[in-house]
């Protein structure tokens, strides 16, 4: 996934917009965005909406955390509307995602979906024991979760902090640890690595150069938080013509069988081999 918009459950204007916006995979909000009166109403807005759903991005359902008294009520609303699966929000640790899991399985049975076949996505820096035991999700069995997200502001308010960035925009030291926590975590449990929000949605030369840099680290995709910002996020992700013609040369350049080789210059090893794979892999080449 390049790119994920976040789209309020309970705003008609929005839900419109989201089908044409071209991101890979749209997650329906049911938390923060939805004020707890509206929820009841973002439920059945979302099903109604779903029903007649016909667009190609992805559907997930970011559902409330296990102690907001509001998450089984959106896995009995959510799972029948047949999303790909639920993104959870505000872990505490490991446990967290497998209790969720059993609250699937059971959903998944009285929905008549097959067992397992809904994945999750989790928030995993929202929390200051999410951060601290990050790496406790590599020693789990965890066969539902296909991508983990992190962001700043959640974890600033739940440690009493002010803005998280600097004032020239950069991360301040608490969230980039958090941030490479949850970068090194994904490729560690192999699932889909999302960099947070650019929050400015009317700055696109900012977005593009923040998910350059965000593509430049190891992160596979971006949350958008505005239509705007999908095209933007979709061409940083993909690989550029320049990119792949480049991937293609250093593979052939092994094409001997050496363990190391020279380029332009350059000696390549086997990183380098698995780097142009792994490039040519992502666009289906």
């Amino acid at each position: 996934m390049r790119s994920l918009l976040f789209v309020p459950a309970d705003n008609e204007r929005k839900l419109a917009k989201a089908e044409s916006c071209g991101a890979d995979a749209l997650v329906f909000d049911l938390e923060d965005s939805v004020l707890p009166e509206r929820k009841p109403a973002a439920r059945r807005m979302l099903a109604e909406y779903l029903s007649s759903y016909r667009g190609s991005s992805q559907v997930w359902i970011r559902i409330n955390d296990l102690t907001s008294g509001e998450l089984l009520k959106d896995l009995a609303a959510a799972v029948p509307m047949g999303p790909l699966g639920i993104m959870q929000p505000k872990i505490r640790g490991p446990e967290d995602l497998e209790i969720v899991s059993h609250y699937l399985d059971m959903a998944e049975v009285q929905a008549g979906r097959e067992a397992g076949s809904m994945g999750m996505l989790a928030v995993c820096t929202e929390t200051p024991s999410a951060v601290l035991r990050m790496g406790e999700l590599i020693g789990h069995r965890l066969p539902r979760l296909k991508g983990m997200l992190w962001g700043g502001e959640d974890l600033s308010s739940a440690i009493g902090a002010g803005d998280p960035r600097a004032p020239d925009g950069s991360w301040r030291p608490v969230y980039e640890y958090a941030r490479t926590q949850c970068l090194l975590a994904c490729h560690a449990l192999e699932v889909e690595a999302l960099d947070t929000v650019y929050v400015d949605f009317r700055d696109p030369d900012g977005c593009r150069r923040n998910s350059e840099a965000a593509r430049y680290d190891g992160f596979t995709g971006k949350v958008a938080i505005h239509p705007d910002q999908v095209a933007v996020i979709n061409a940083a992700f993909t690989p550029s013509d320049d990119e792949i013609a480049q991937a293609r040369r250093v593979i052939a350049a092994f094409a001997s069988g050496a363990g190391a080789v020279s380029l332009d210059g350059k000696m390549l090893d086997i990183p380098h081999l698995k780097g142009a794979r792994r490039l040519l892999a992502s666009v289906g080449a």
